[in-house]
């Protein structure tokens, strides 16, 4: 997890202040891990730092710091203070921001990480050892806490998915995945009366035609065609192919599936590429509910990603 300045601003155009809450360090066992963070508001929250006991009573001391102001830090053991099973302990941040104090944090989240005091007191050792690892590029920012200041990397999204069809599945998707920090969301359709409400950090691309629209996604973006119609999808698959992709999935039929490998063969591709592509979407054990299809394209999704990413981590530098 990562100081993500889009949502809190995002957040702060609805609200004048919000409080964030974000779990600096963690000893023993804890329900999240150090970076898990979330946004307080007067009369909602977004986000989660787990822990039953521990949300509600962050969210309750993260609320009296709006009416307070100001930046607290707070350890917390999860048995003695809250009586979770967890045994261990987590320090908590909360910090007020308003749009001033989030624009005065830019210049240093541009470097990829924001620092700021909590405390008064100057960085410690291990900080300054990792601001100079950081400068010389030997480490990544990571989530660090010491002598009243706190670092945190910022958010960069790792994986980009490119959603095509507002209907009811690709909703259904999108509201699924748009929590998750690591994907950046292009959710693309043909007239913007098709979207409904956007989740925060989800972007919106409408195109009359879609599958020219392709040829601006990355190269390695993940892809799910799922519009309102065949001719539409069987186009929107011959440009996925031939912009290239990291993953491809078509919603449908075992039939339609058929019919599109022969169409798309026709137009010259090859069958190692067209077999690339998956359809159906999701897990059909699990139904055919959206929301059903929304969570077995997700478990997919992570699964792909999360071996490329362990390949890419064991991968000799």
């Amino acid at each position: 997890m990562s100081f993500d300045p889009g949502r809190i601003r995002a957040t702060l155009a609805r609200e004048r202040r919000v409080a964030r809450v974000v779990v600096a360090e963690v000893s023993g066992s804890a329900p999240r891990e150090a970076g898990a963070a979330m946004l307080v508001w007067p009369d909602g929250q977004s986000g989660t730092i787990g822990g039953g006991a521990l949300e509600l009573d962050a969210a309750s001391a993260a609320r009296l710091a709006l009416a307070t102001g100001g930046t607290t830090v707070r350890r917390v053991p999860l048995g003695p203070a809250l009586g979770q099973c967890c045994g261990g302990a987590v320090t908590l941040v909360t910090e007020v921001f308003d749009a001033s104090k989030l624009d005065a944090l830019e210049s240093s989240a541009r470097q990829g990480h924001v620092l700021r005091p909590v405390d008064p007191d100057a960085p410690a050792l291990p900080l300054r050892r990792h601001l100079r690892a950081l400068r010389n590029g030997s480490e990544e920012p990571r989530t660090l806490l010491a002598g009243g200041w706190f670092l945190e990397p910022v958010a960069r999204a790792r994986h980009a998915l490119w959603l095509h069809g507002a209907g009811h599945v690709g909703r259904a998707i999108v509201a699924t995945m748009a929590p998750l920090p690591d994907w950046k969301i292009t959710w693309v359709d043909t007239a913007p009366d098709r979207f409904p409400e956007i989740p925060d950090g989800v972007d919106i691309l409408v195109a009359a035609d879609p599958a020219q629209a392709v040829a601006h996604a990355p190269a390695d973006a993940h892809h799910l065609v799922l519009t309102y119609s065949h001719a539409l999808d069987l186009a929107l698959c011959h440009a996925v192919l031939e912009r290239g992709f990291a993953s491809a999935g078509l919603i449908g039929s075992a039939t339609k599936w058929a019919r599109f490998r022969n169409r798309l063969g026709q137009l010259g591709h090859a069958d190692a590429a067209i077999s690339r592509i998956r359809c159906p979407i999701g897990d059909p054990r699990l139904g055919k509910h959206p929301q059903a299809i929304a969570i077995g394209v997700t478990k997919a999704l992570l699964e792909a990603t999360a071996s490329s990413d362990r390949t890419a981590m064991e991968r000799p530098a």
